[in-house]
């Protein structure tokens, strides 16, 4: 816990409040103490100090007693439980117990100590102090109010920051089952074909599973790791494929000391060989190219197209995954696009790291 977020017992309540409470009230009511000393400073001249010392403390302790009174009774007990009335006679009632004390205090002052150095008008300190005490009222209300919402904001945040973790873990969390139920596909054909390629493809399959298991938990991950995990799954696909397709892969830039959200960029290529390559008998191809330009990430990925466009099926889940996943991780800092063509389909990932 922050040493700001610790709680005190209130003296003669049982209520708490936290260090960070106290401390902006104390701070409010030694700006309002000061106020009163520069602004009643005279009195040491011309009444004496025990007078001027009365006058302020005097003055600040009724202004904390109305206050306190109108911030943990009143409000609480009428002005929230829609007792309007009654608050507003509650409060009424507490001014002019304040204006009593304080008007009759300063009409001694004024007239017999002070005497005829100052005017002595009460009516005239009647409405000096009513509307004085309004003010003072009004800025403890305010700063309430503004302590308060500003605690809810930090709650809203915290709520919405939660919440969009738990998005984010369950977006994450589809990922492994959808990508190893390709990649087990892939292995089967592979058996069936009693290829000796299999092993490979088990070795492969285990470094990313390692990936998957370690790092791809974390928040986020090295950005060579990523690409060596996309990589590992290109070269399991070109395994399946037997060499029957042109498959690339472009790295342009140092990508050292950079971190992404893992398990991003693997949807885009999935995509690619599943709707793609794999549809495609013959000539079928897919570039992928990765550049960073300082934080700049663009990932391009294009393959051909078959003839006839297939739908998608039981498809689709990695693309909407990731569409989301950008969408909480990177907001306002991405750009995902399409772009289909007669016998292509390209899609471009930009990422601000």
């Amino acid at each position: 816990m922050d040493f700001f977020d610790k709680t005190l017992k209130l003296p003669f309540s049982k209520r708490t409040v936290s260090i960070k409470y106290a401390l902006i009230h104390s701070a409010y009511w030694v700006l309002i103490t000061g106020f009163f000393i520069y602004e009643k400073r005279y009195l040491i001249y011309k009444a004496s100090m025990p007078y001027f010392v009365a006058c302020v403390t005097g003055r600040v302790m009724l202004l904390i007693l109305i206050a306190y009174l109108n911030l943990h009774y009143f409000l609480p007990k009428y002005l929230l439980k829609k007792r309007y009335v009654a608050y507003f006679m509650a409060v009424i009632l507490s001014v002019i117990g304040y204006l009593t004390a304080q008007s009759l205090f300063d009409y001694y002052l004024y007239g017999y100590v002070v005497g005829p150095m100052r005017n002595s008008d009460l009516m005239q300190a009647l409405s000096y102090n009513f509307f004085s005490t309004l003010w003072y009222l009004g800025l403890m209300l305010a700063l309430k109010l503004s302590l308060d919402w500003y605690g809810q904001q930090l709650i809203i945040q915290k709520i919405t920051v939660e919440k969009l973790n738990a998005e984010v873990n369950f977006l994450r969390a589809q990922v492994n089952p959808h990508f190893l139920f390709n990649i087990l596909n892939n292995l089967y054909a592979l058996t069936l074909k009693k290829s000796e390629l299999a092993p490979d493809v088990v070795l492969k399959l285990s470094e990313m599973m390692e990936y998957m298991l370690y790092d791809s938990t974390d928040a986020r991950v090295l950005l060579e790791k990523e690409i060596a995990y996309l990589n590992n799954y290109m070269e399991l696909e070109r395994l399946r494929l037997n060499h029957q397709s042109v498959i690339t892969l472009t790295i342009e830039g140092e990508m050292t000391g950079y971190t992404i959200a893992p398990l991003l960029l693997l949807p885009l290529v999935e995509n690619a060989f599943k709707h793609g390559v794999s549809k495609q008998t013959e000539n079928s191809w897919l570039n992928a190219r990765i550049t960073l330009n300082k934080s700049t990430l663009a990932v391009i990925i294009e393959n051909g197209k078959p003839p006839t466009v297939v739908g998608k099926g039981k498809g689709g889940i990695g693309l909407s995954n990731l569409q989301k996943r950008l969408e909480l991780l990177y907001p306002g800092r991405h750009s995902l696009k399409f772009e289909q063509k007669a016998d292509t389909f390209l899609a471009k990932l930009v990422i601000e790291l």
